[in-house]
């Protein structure tokens, strides 16, 4: 991908080196409470938005430096964060409306959001609370080597498709899903949050459309990178590596087959519109 020498997004929070502190009485103790609210129907991100409200002000503590090559990776982040903002506002505005740009949080190991305590090993996310996106920069090393999905446009998709998440925030498509968190059963739940990341999926490649059509971002090998991320990291073959089988009722983030064919879909037609994975 190209991206030396262009605009780096100032919308970045670098807490690398930093450890957090967890959040009132405990991680472990929030997240069980959270866990129970779930299973009754409840909704746990708002509890943990109020545990979050209600604490007292976090502290951070220096752990030590970053590598060189995590600050180069972490320059490449700003640079694609950039390209979303640039994209997002002229899409948004094209179509009269107001693009809110998110901001990104560099983290090692721990971090607090509104959202609740995250950790490197849940992978990269987005929280609808702030407005934030978390990302690791471990997890792309465990992109490259345990899921086989190298390359710089690779680690590009998955920024983009937590920047999707925030423009489905925005439009309110993800407040429609949750409100239905207990309304019905677990199996249809999971089948609506697999269409609602299948669709940010899609608006990762309405991203690319557009920021290559702006920036001729895109060099020979780029989209066969995000494609094999987006089927690393399947439902089912996620399952099929960790456990030897698959149980499709279980999925959350869609098939290889369904994330490779929305990003594709996206970037082949750049139209938000052509993105309904609600549909039928």
């Amino acid at each position: 991908m190209r991206w030396r020498g262009r605009r780096e997004s100032s919308n970045v929070e670098d807490r690398r080196g930093r450890r957090a502190r967890p959040l009132v009485g405990g991680g472990i103790g929030v997240i069980v409470i959270a866990i129970i609210i779930a299973v009754l129907g409840g909704d746990p991100m708002a509890f943990l938005a109020q545990q979050r409200a209600a604490a007292p002000q976090q502290t951070q503590v220096q752990r030590g430096g970053s590598s060189a090559v995590d600050d180069e990776r972490a320059a490449f982040i700003k640079v694609v964060l950039a390209d979303t903002e640039d994209v997002w506002n002229k899409l948004f505005a094209e179509a009269g409306q107001r693009y809110q740009e998110p901001k990104l949080v560099l983290f090692d190991g721990q971090v607090t959001s509104a959202c609740g305590y995250g950790s490197a090993a849940s992978g990269p996310f987005y929280c609808p609370g702030d407005y934030q996106v978390y990302i690791d920069l471990s997890f792309f090393d465990e992109l490259a080597r345990r899921f086989e999905a190298p390359g710089d446009f690779a680690q590009a998709y998955v920024v983009a498709h937590e920047v999707g998440h925030h423009v489905q925030n925005l439009l309110g498509i993800s407040r429609q899903v949750q409100s239905q968190r207990g309304r019905i059963s677990q199996e249809e739940y999971n089948a609506l949050s697999v269409k609602l990341e299948l669709q940010a999926d899609f608006l990762a490649g309405v991203w690319a459309h557009h920021a290559h059509r702006m920036k001729q971002i895109l060099e020979s090998g780029d989209v066969d990178e995000a494609l094999q991320a987006a089927s690393a990291i399947g439902d089912d073959a996620i399952q099929k590596r960790s456990q030897g089988y698959v149980v499709p009722e279980s999925f959350t983030h869609g098939t290889s087959e369904q994330r490779v064919r929305w990003f594709y879909r996206g970037l082949e037609s750049g139209r938000i519109e052509d993105g309904d994975t609600f549909g039928p």
